[in-house]
């Protein structure tokens, strides 16, 4: 159902650091300081870094090592996931006294569609000040958020008046607020499309609404059409309280970095195994095997192989990794792996946040 004008009215909520405000929560010697979430300052990857610590270019996935450089008062804290689950589970259920339409997209972050809501308001900017209000007070923590007539306008508006504010995106708006935008902006749009567009001569939303259909097409094949609409603010994604899955995973970090396949084969068993764990646990099989490997350089690679049946058994997950391993020769020193399964067995509409496992 939509509202009297035909749009609907989407929020997006977007916690502010949520993994380093929560550790500076429920340890106030932390509030005010440089800290990061995850990783060491020898080794490790960052999964969150405060404001204190962004200022001097701290970022999540960085290695800790270039934390450490950038900011030398930093205070590397461990991730407490269970602690993070526990404050986004009452953060989920404010969300449901205004919506059953809610869309999580990880532990700090959702879509609420208010078009019609419980309270019967018919401002989705008003509602979106009390839910940051209901946060605060009870939880103790700031929340962003960002308004419009979809799902994509309202992610990026909510990223505007961070941290602890709101962004409204009115219909009237929308094309407007797009045109200004720089590309990279854009939902689809990477680092390597980005850079392409701009050579292209696409720098903003108005180059890219300037472009037609055929010439993105062209250029971009599938995603053009999805660029054409998104540079008009046409987006038909609705919020979908459970999203189907599309892969679950498992990956880890090492201590030291590892030069040889055979040391590499016993950790991949570990990962296989946990994975196994996480896919019994939703009842989930997949045929898709996909192999993340991270280098000491930081270069990323996935090497994938499909099967012609579904497995979730760790010795079948290990044995093809272990030939997805030694497919090609390893380029540098390996710092992470990673198995993922995609092409699963199921309709069925779940949610599974996936932990990265960290070695300190």
């Amino acid at each position: 159902m939509h509202s009297e004008s035909g749009h609907r009215k989407i929020i997006h909520v977007d916690m502010d650091a949520f993994y380093a405000s929560v550790e500076q929560m429920d340890n106030p010697s932390l509030k005010g300081k440089p800290l990061a979430v995850g990783g060491s300052e020898v080794r490790g990857v960052v999964s969150a870094a405060s404001y204190e610590a962004r200022k001097f270019g701290v970022r999540s996935a960085m290695s800790g090592y270039m934390a450490k450089k950038l900011c030398p008062e930093i205070i590397f804290v461990r991730p407490r996931f269970d602690r993070y689950k526990e404050i986004s589970k009452k953060i989920r259920h404010i969300f449901l006294d205004y919506t059953d339409l809610v869309e999580p997209l990880s532990l700090d972050e959702a879509y609420l569609d208010v078009t019609e809501n419980k309270k019967g308001n018919p401002s989705a900017t008003l509602i979106a000040q009390e839910i940051r209000r209901r946060i605060f007070e009870e939880v103790g923590l700031t929340a962003s958020a960002g308004i419009s007539i979809n799902k994509f306008v309202a992610k990026i508006a909510s990223d505007y008046n961070k941290p602890n504010g709101q962004k409204t995106v009115n219909p009237d708006e929308v094309e407007s607020f797009l045109e200004a935008l720089d590309v990279k902006k854009f939902y689809g749009v990477g680092k390597v499309t980005a850079e392409k567009m701009y050579q292209l001569g696409i720098f903003t939303g108005a180059d890219l609404k300037s472009k037609s259909l055929e010439y993105l097409e062209e250029h971009f094949g599938n995603s053009g059409q999805s660029f054409y609409n998104l540079a008009r603010g046409i987006s038909y994604s609705q919020v979908k309280p459970n999203r189907t899955l599309k892969s679950v995973g498992a990956e880890r970090t090492f201590s030291v970095n590892l030069s040889s396949e055979v040391f590499m084969e016993e950790r991949l068993e570990n990962i296989a195994k946990e994975l196994e764990r996480r896919l019994q646990k939703s009842k989930i099989a997949g045929k898709t095997v996909t192999l993340k490997i991270k280098y000491s350089d930081f270069t990323l690679q996935t090497r994938s192989k499909t099967l012609p049946y579904f497995i979730s058994d760790k010795s079948l997950i290990a044995e093809t990794a272990k030939e997805l391993l030694y497919q090609e020769r390893l380029k540098e020193s390996v710092r992470l792996l990673g198995i993922s399964l995609h092409n699963l067995n199921t309709e069925t509409k779940k949610s599974v946040v996936v932990q990265l496992k960290f070695d300190f």
